[in-house]
């Protein structure tokens, strides 16, 4: 399914308004919004997601999020809704948020009220109820304010919410790597072609590749104990994966996460302890020192799994260690021999 048919009846532009290019934006990559076919051109732009951005790509980004919900909301009306009435999406896009964590937008809620309105579509399997396409967080503020929930109710085919919700938040600075590939491994659960998931996260098919092999080959369990991970990306993620495969990384992994200290470090420092557990630790050399009967040392041998190494002090025993350097082709001609 094209991304043109697949927003057919949402985000329409009017006929006697004429359309104005967009400019060149100096970015790593701009995809569409909402079904338009083409790529937007980019001469010095290479098809590597990236989840760091600079502050102006960042403003960018969420200057790209308004614009979405601004198309599918434009010339509706906005009603509001008892939160109780409000079902989320059928695919969730986030790893849960702690109250904690809403915190921040619940207070400009408070303060402001909610400038922006969220979209739903009336549920499609409870007659009365309504069904998230995006704005979900907006919705937990507001519903623990005890506020209804400005809204704008469309119809909307089960492809073109997932679309309106992953291209929207997918705009959204503080999406994860991981939770994108989450919710790309749901959508693909789901049933859902790969070209509707690329559509509505707008990204390329090696992109949808690598996250469909970062959610799929590390375990769920592991994935839930390191968290969201904000500042943790794709190579990261892909590192953790070539790892895991590796025989007798599951066990320690297993080890690190049922640590009881684990839980209690921050996201991005489980994902680290995680890497850390599944690379083998240094073996500490052994040292051992060799000294004459009145306790004066002759020299002090290391040793490691790859190496032995003699050291001697030439300041306290220059003859000796003049004596090992002439004898060592005789030893090794002595060996030789012995073999």
């Amino acid at each position: 399914m094209s991304r043109k048919s697949l927003f057919s009846t949402i985000g329409k532009r009017d006929p006697q308004v004429p359309e104005t290019p967009a400019p060149l934006v100096n970015r790593v990559r701009a995809r569409p919004i909402l079904g338009s076919p083409d790529l937007i051109a980019d001469s010095t732009a290479t098809p590597v997601g990236a989840i760091g951005q600079s502050l102006g790509e960042v403003s960018e980004r969420a200057k790209r999020a308004e614009e979405i919900e601004k198309k599918l909301t434009e010339g509706q009306v906005i009603i509001e809704l008892d939160t109780g009435l409000v079902d989320p999406s059928f695919v969730a896009d986030r790893m849960p948020v702690s109250d904690q964590a809403l915190a921040g937008l619940t207070e400009k809620i408070r303060d402001h009220g909610q400038l922006n309105p969220i979209l739903v579509r009336p549920h499609p399997d409870a007659a009365g109820r309504y069904q998230v396409a995006f704005g979900h967080r907006r919705l937990r503020a507001v519903k623990a304010l005890g506020l209804p929930v400005r809204a704008v109710v469309r119809a909307l085919s089960d492809e073109q919410l997932v679309v309106a919700q992953g291209q929207e938040n997918h705009e959204r600075e503080d999406l994860s790597y991981i939770e994108k590939a989450l919710f790309a491994r749901r959508l693909e659960q789901r049933g859902f072609s790969r070209a509707t998931i690329m559509a509505a996260m707008s990204i390329y098919k090696s992109d949808l590749s690598n996250m469909l092999s970062v959610a799929t080959k590390i375990p769920e369990e592991v994935i839930d104990a390191i968290g969201p991970a904000p500042g943790i990306g794709r190579r990261a993620w892909l590192e953790l994966v070539s790892l895991i495969a590796e025989e007798g990384r599951a066990a320690a992994i297993q080890q690190a996460i049922a640590d009881p200290g684990f839980s209690a470090l921050e996201s991005e420092a489980r994902f680290k302890q995680v890497i850390a557990a599944t690379k083998p630790q240094p073996v500490k050399a052994k040292a051992e020192s060799w000294s004459t009967t009145d306790g004066r040392m002759l020299a002090k041998v290391t040793q490691d799994e790859d190496r032995v190494s003699l050291t001697i002090d030439r300041r306290k025993s220059p003859e000796f260690a003049e004596f090992v350097l002439t004898r060592l082709r005789d030893l090794y001609a002595e060996f030789k021999a012995g073999a």
